[in-house]
């Protein structure tokens, strides 16, 4: 395979700059949390839900269904992660959003859908010994990793590897599929997203994630302009696109947000941690001090919505129970903000301790019951592994 000519094909056949100030991106999706109602107009939960209607996205992100299913780099439950089997199995199981992809560059500077630039532990690298003097430990956001990494490979070398599972150990089932798909370019899947819609008649939507952004811009890889060239290439970096991009680094969506007119989205991790941006320079500010009320307002200023943990919605004890909710829902509500948290799977060890049942790690708890604690929470949607279970669960939520 040619890394010069890395888009001639439809990978599914092989087998495998509208500038316009933050305010009017604002006020679209401001607007679907208004029209939304939840915690801003005082709607319940379900009332909210129902409000979303069962629209296909034609008309924004506030044509979506809420609370929205985003399936987690695909259907990743059922599948290797970040592969078009993975998109297209969210898509048949009723994802409202596939997360497409994780994206990180290659050698040669193409964007490719990996959860991480190491890619040990979801591709069959390690077999292949053309490549066994590619391993290296780097730093990566201040922390020693081992492995391969795709800022060592060109497109084409890439190519020739094949994804696996990243957890076994609780998705054994999906190791059937090892060595099966390739990796896909993020040139890829916009091609492969129109093909889609075209195929099911309605839009599909993307929601890509730059990865460790002032990691490759110390490697001269900058993301931020990579992906909005692209995404003007095919004519996708506008206010009503239906491309969200999502980044854990505050100043990455700041840079977006003037290169693009794409809804943006800031993702947050525990409270008690730092955006690796901040580390580098020197901004003291952690998590918690983002989702106060003033953290939030600064936030809305470039951004549409936050993808915060699970745990900064509603916390859990130190059994790992639930307990009560924040405010966080209400507060980004009435920042504008919308909320797409991470992650619902439905095995035992990633639910919370009230919801498990036994403790085999393959096993499903009582995830429906999760759901529905989140669901009242009055969050705009979610990220799930298993998109066909959230589709089920907002069902019953919204008719309940």
């Amino acid at each position: 395979m040619e890394a010069q000519d890395p888009e001639a094909q439809d990978p599914e056949e092989r087998g495998s700059q509208e500038r316009r100030h933050g305010t009017g991106r604002r006020a679209l999706l401001g607007a679907a949390v208004l029209g939304a109602g939840g915690a801003v107009i005082g709607l319940s939960g379900t009332a909210a839900a129902a409000g979303g209607g069962r629209g296909n996205g034609g008309g924004g992100v506030r044509s979506l269904p809420r609370p929205t299913i985003i399936g987690h780099r695909g259907a990743s439950g059922y599948r290797p992660e970040h592969t078009l089997a993975s998109y297209r199995l969210a898509l048949d199981l009723g994802a409202d959003i596939v997360e497409a992809g994780d994206l990180v560059p290659t050698k040669d500077g193409h964007l490719v859908c990996r959860h991480e630039p190491e890619i040990g532990g979801t591709t069959d690298v390690a077999d292949h010994p053309e490549f066994a003097d590619r391993k290296a430990t780097k730093q990566l956001d201040g922390v020693p990793v081992t492995g391969w990494f795709t800022e060592d490979f060109t497109l084409a070398e890439l190519k020739t590897l094949r994804a696996v599972e990243r957890i076994p150990g609780n998705r054994p089932h999906n190791t059937l599929y090892n060595g099966r798909f390739e990796i896909p370019t993020f040139e890829e899947v916009l091609r492969w997203q129109d093909k889609q819609s075209r195929k099911r008649g309605k839009q599909v939507w993307i929601y890509p994630e730059l990865k460790h952004p002032t990691y490759f811009r110390k490697l001269g890889l900058g993301l931020e302009e990579r992906i909005a060239k692209v995404l003007r290439r095919h004519g996708k970096d506008k206010r009503n696109s239906p491309v969200i991009v999502q980044s854990f680094e505050p100043t990455s969506i700041q840079r977006l947000d003037r290169l693009v007119g794409n809804p943006l989205v800031v993702l947050l991790s525990g409270a008690d941690t730092r955006p690796y941006d901040f580390e580098e320079s020197g901004d003291p500010r952690t998590v918690a001090d983002l989702i106060t009320p003033a953290g939030l307002r600064e936030i809305a200023s470039y951004a549409q919505g936050i993808g915060p943990t699970l745990d900064l919605v509603i916390p859990k004890d130190a059994d790992g129970r639930l307990t009560e909710p924040t405010t966080l829902v209400a507060d980004a509500h009435r920042a504008g903000l919308l909320l797409h948290p991470w992650t619902m799977r439905n095995e035992n060890p990633f639910l919370p301790a009230d919801f498990r049942k036994g403790t085999d790690p393959d096993a499903y708890g009582d995830v429906f019951g999760a759901y529905r604690a989140y669901f009242a929470t009055g969050i705009d949607g979610v990220f799930t592994d298993q998109p066909d279970t959230g589709v089920l669960a907002r069902e019953e939520f919204v008719n309940d």
